[in-house]
């Protein structure tokens, strides 16, 4: 069963590069500023550094404080996860790796009669509905403050200055998966009880997620990068650092937010300053259907696949 729940883990891992890699590079990429293979290449290293540097406060949430967990409920979660990461996928719609992995542990938890403590799950659910709001202000305030500042340099300079600040907000996010995103798929298994060697684990589930990355993230990039709001170099970099600095900010408490909902959140609020004309609320009317549908999928997935276990074994 341990053998199970880490290669789970890896699929989770690929899934968050075919899914989140977006998050860092469908902004650099809709905008013209950098090429797929050497954005990826960046995304893939700093993952690494971010969940080796700072993953800890976040594995601990996900993995000891939310729920006594064990590896019969990390191995369910974990399984479910895999799979609607993947489907979600496949359909290009972002999806929040936490909604999912945190609903499903939930729910696994509950027919598994684990103790379950609701003061840190009501937390992170409070973070998840603000983070896309905080995330659309700092973006929305950033756009503004460049308008006043930056727009008085000449093109050439504003063109150039924009470009490294976009792939300095890129790296960023890049980061931050490493660090909240990886950290939530693995830390249910790093505080499970079974003993594994952290690098060995943090190394190939980088690994796995610059893989996703490679072969399958244009698809949801197409989404993020050009479906909610036309964008150029000097919009995507509010967007996305304005998203980066609110998921660092929850990354230090401690909170697995989803870096998805506030790079779209980012983007909305770049969109607002443009005009309400601009936004696409059709597309985001889904994606906020996505936001309530994946915890409670996840959560009734992991509640059944117990509950079957349970019948199955006994």
């Amino acid at each position: 069963m341990l053998e199970i729940a880490i290669v789970a883990s890896f699929f989770i891992a690929f899934g968050i590069g075919s899914n989140d890699a977006s998050n860092a590079l469908g902004i650099c990429i809709g905008s013209g500023i950098i090429r797929l293979k050497r954005a990826i290449l960046m995304f893939g290293i700093l993952v690494f550094l971010g969940i080796l540097l700072q993953g800890q406060k976040v594995m601990k949430t996900v993995g000891k404080n939310i729920m006594d967990v064990n590896l019969p409920i990390v191995l369910s979660a974990l399984g479910i996860s895999a799979v609607l990461i993947i489907i979600s996928n496949l359909r290009r719609l972002p999806l929040s790796t936490h909604q999912v992995i945190i609903g499903s542990l939930v729910g696994s938890a509950v027919a598994s009669d684990a103790t379950i403590n609701i003061s840190s799950i009501t937390k992170i659910i409070i973070s998840w509905i603000i983070s896309p709001f905080v995330a659309m202000f700092f973006s929305f305030f950033i756009y503004k403050t460049l308008e006043k500042t930056i727009s008085k340099f000449s093109f050439f300079q504003i063109e150039k200055l924009l470009r490294f600040f976009l792939i300095l907000s890129g790296a960023l996010i890049s980061y931050n998966t490493g660090a909240n995103e990886l950290a939530t798929v693995l830390g249910p298994v790093i505080h499970s009880g079974i003993e594994i060697n952290k690098f060995f684990l943090f190394s190939i589930a980088s690994i796995m997620v610059f893989a996703g990355a490679i072969l399958l993230s244009h698809r949801v990039i197409e989404t993020v990068g050009k479906g909610i709001t036309t964008l150029d170099p000097y919009s995507g970099f509010a967007a996305q650092f304005g998203a980066g600095a609110c998921v660092l900010f929850f990354t230090f408490l401690g909170m697995p937010i989803s870096t998805t909902y506030c790079i779209i959140g980012g983007i909305s609020g770049v969109g607002l300053t443009k005009g309400m004309q601009t936004v696409k609320f059709r597309l985001l009317q889904k994606i906020a259907l996505n936001f309530v549908l994946t915890p409670s999928l996840a959560f009734l997935l992991g509640y059944l696949t117990v509950e079957i276990s349970k019948l199955i074994y006994s």
